[in-house]
């Protein structure tokens, strides 16, 4: 089937990035195979970070699908598009179905874009990360690559304004070595290397980022163990932890 939407969104996309100069860092794209399928965890600091993930398999010629929640695929703008490039709902009440999706797509050789943490994470460190990830590159045969994102969460992120015409942004994208199923015993040993590999690919991204706060009031967007007033991941934890209703009478 012809790719009718994804080129042009991607096109989009670059030329949107040249306009706002953003100074687009990309390593290890070499570890994205050219052919078959792959998984990429990515960690989760923006709602952009799909299409920086995505970015880092363009220098592959590859076009990730990937699994984002079903109401962004019903929304009027957004669906049409996500549709479109062939992207995998997930609907959180029946999540089998997408899993089985999931599945199909990467033993057709599809390269499948997911975000394990599950839900952007406000203290901009590695929170627990979902065992779906590893289990579906187990069940196809194919290899995880850890993906890590630095500098999106400049642009857009939970709990901030939307700062989408921000200009000279650096945006990092580091891909890690793939990670083969076949060398754990199983999906749960196989997460616990992930979260590993990521958390070290995030710390590098942030230490080695060219920028740094303009002022006081300008750190939010650093982890609180770097010296930032981003939350500590207990302070994002009740943060994202739904309002608690008073008990009936």
């Amino acid at each position: 089937m012809p790719e009718l939407v994804y080129p042009p969104v991607i096109a989009a996309a670059k030329t949107m990035f040249r306009v706002l100069d953003l100074k687009i860092t990309i390593e290890g794209d070499h570890h994205v195979p050219r052919t078959g399928g792959a998984v990429m965890a990515s960690n989760h600091v923006s709602y952009l970070d799909f299409i920086f993930c995505g970015l880092g398999a363009h220098p592959s010629r590859r076009l990730v699908r990937f699994m984002a929640k079903k109401s962004v695929f019903t929304h009027k703008v957004s669906g049409p598009l996500m549709r479109g490039m062939r992207h995998i709902p997930v609907d959180r009440r029946a999540g089998a179905g997408s899993y089985a999706t999931a599945v199909s797509a990467l033993r057709r050789g599809e390269v499948v874009g997911v975000f394990p943490e599950a839900t952007i994470s406000r203290s901009f460190t590695v929170k627990a990360l979902k065992s779906g990830t590893t289990r579906m590159a187990a069940e196809a045969g194919v290899p995880v690559l850890p993906v890590a994102l630095w500098g999106t969460q400049r642009l857009w992120t939970k709990g901030r304004p939307r700062t989408l015409t921000r200009r000279h942004t650096p945006i990092t994208i580091l891909v890690g070595e793939p990670m083969d199923p076949a060398a754990y015993p199983d999906a749960n040993a196989m997460t616990v290397d992930l979260k590993t590999r990521l958390s070290a690919l995030v710390d590098r991204a942030q230490r080695e980022y060219p920028d740094q706060p303009a002022g006081p009031d300008d750190t939010w967007w650093l982890p609180a163990h770097l010296g930032g007033t981003a939350p500590t991941l207990e302070e994002a934890a009740a943060l994202d932890a739904p309002a608690r209703r008073p008990a009936t009478p």
